[in-house]
């Protein structure tokens, strides 16, 4: 199967779940327009706490159909946009994609700057949900599946059913970390 969008999201205030939409307009440097995380800098309270300065890395959250599967196999019932994401995406293992990974989501692109570190607000969907999206490796290390975060490259529409191009950087390739 080819990589797709299935459904789009986005909401102007600073809740967890995003209302789906028919499409989102991605801005170039921005993120998301008409999103609460949308600028420059960093939008995400805790971080803007810190500095509110620093550059925003997380203009667009991507999570994987597949991570919802999983939870629902789990006995979690869950939805596109309802753990924060804007894009949800069927096909592709954004998990496995390095640091720097372009995407071409319909008329838009983004670079992939890192991982979405879970928080204890996904407890707040359903209780245990947060523990769900992090596991071990073969090695022990922690692995978060929450998805991906990234920056606009280049804006336009984003709306289900839009093909994902994939463009990985050149090498040496660095492995996701969190954002």
């Amino acid at each position: 199967m080819s990589a797709i969008v299935i459904a789009v999201s986005r909401s102007s205030g600073h809740a967890l779940a995003k209302p789906n939409e028919g499409s989102i307009r991605l801005l170039e440097g921005l993120g998301v327009e008409g999103d609460a995380h949308l600028g420059v800098t960093v939008k995400h309270r805790s971080r803007v706490a810190k500095d509110p300065t620093q550059p925003n890395l997380r203009q667009v959250h991507l999570i994987h159909a597949e991570l919802h599967d999983e939870l629902e196999a789990a006995g979690f019932r869950l939805a596109p946009g309802i753990m924060g994401e804007n894009v949800t995406t069927r096909g592709l293992d954004l998990l496995g994609l390095p640091t720097g990974t372009r995407l071409r989501l319909g008329g838009a692109m983004v670079e992939i700057t890192g991982l979405r570190n879970p928080c204890a607000q996904l407890n707040k969907i359903q209780p245990g949900l947060m523990a769900a999206t992090l596991d071990r490796d073969a090695n022990g290390n922690l692995v978060r599946k929450a998805g991906v975060m990234a920056i606009v490259l280049a804006g336009g529409e984003v709306k289900p059913g839009d093909p994902i191009a994939v463009e990985l950087p050149p090498e040496p390739r660095r492995p996701l970390v969190p954002v």
